[in-house]
């Protein structure tokens, strides 16, 4: 029956049959140079989708993120990368597209593969609509399982020193694969977005800075995740990630992030699923 399924073999016109298409595709054309797709990810990294759709057209040719920006701001950190650069130079071709009849571990088995967590889906009003990290947990708030944060791999933090330089950091991030590093003995964090945020709101785009890579981290403002003191079941810590503008969670020893629960909902013990949580 399917209310014995895994969460992992159902589809995800099964488990977000109300909301599956309701996720913006944030989208930029080809031919727009970086600069302008930096500003967007800015403001959407994270918050609605972790990607942003490059089309030609109405077709879709590939996708940017920070992980674009991050790598090619090591081998280019000036203002060249954003002024003059167009976005399919540095986007990553073929996005995934996917259907609603895909399996959920199959959706999986590609963000793995692409090193990735985004898809886009064809929707109802003739374009696309995005599936990220953060769409997934919609589908964790909605299981019901015994299973907890601390039935999470423990993950040993990437930390940095406030005099660390941000080609440094950005080093540290591409080795640990991790998008997110935090300040040590601290909740504060660094991550893509916030880079960005400071390139392209207190640098102009690199314009007024000659030696981006060895800039002290000290000179961006950091953000906290957020401690919690309970050991949440994977339905609430999905809810309260959900409601959070940048999902962040530490309990204990334990660092919580969307991608934690894309992840443990793999497991063959979350069966029991409400399709609708309200």
């Amino acid at each position: 029956m399917i209310q014995d399924l895994p969460i992992a073999e159902r589809t995800l016109g099964e488990l977000l049959s109300d909301t599956l298409t309701y996720s913006l595709c944030i989208h930029i054309d080809k031919g727009t140079e970086v600069w302008v797709v930096a500003g967007m990810l800015v403001q959407y990294l994270e918050s609605a989708t972790d990607s942003v759709m490059v089309r030609e057209g109405e077709k879709p040719i590939g996708t940017i993120g920070g992980k674009e920006i991050m790598e090619n701001l090591l081998e280019n950190p000036s203002s060249g990368l954003f002024y003059g650069t167009k976005v399919e130079d540095i986007m990553e071709p073929n996005p995934v597209i996917v259907t609603k009849d895909i399996r959920y571990k199959d959706l999986m088995e590609y963000w793995k593969e692409r090193g990735r967590a985004y898809a886009i889906i064809a929707n109802e009003w003739g374009f696309y609509s995005a599936i990220s990290a953060k769409k997934i947990l919609e589908i964790g708030m909605r299981c019901k399982t015994n299973l907890s944060i601390r039935d999470l791999p423990k993950k040993i933090p990437i930390t940095f020193k406030k005099d660390d330089t941000l080609g440094a950091i950005i080093n540290s991030m591409f080795k640990n694969k991790t998008r997110k590093i935090l300040l040590e003995n601290s909740n504060k964090y660094l991550n893509d977005r916030i880079i960005l945020e400071a390139i392209t709101e207190k640098m102009k785009y690199l314009k007024e800075t000659d030696d981006f890579l060895n800039l002290p981290a000290s000179i961006i403002g950091l953000e906290e995740a957020r401690v919690i003191f309970d050991d949440l079941q994977i339905n609430e810590v999905s809810a309260m990630m959900c409601d959070m503008e940048h999902p962040y969670v530490i309990y204990k020893d334990w660092i919580v992030t969307p991608w934690d629960i894309c992840n443990i909902l793999l497991s063959k013990e979350i069966t029991k699923y409400t399709p609708n949580p309200y």
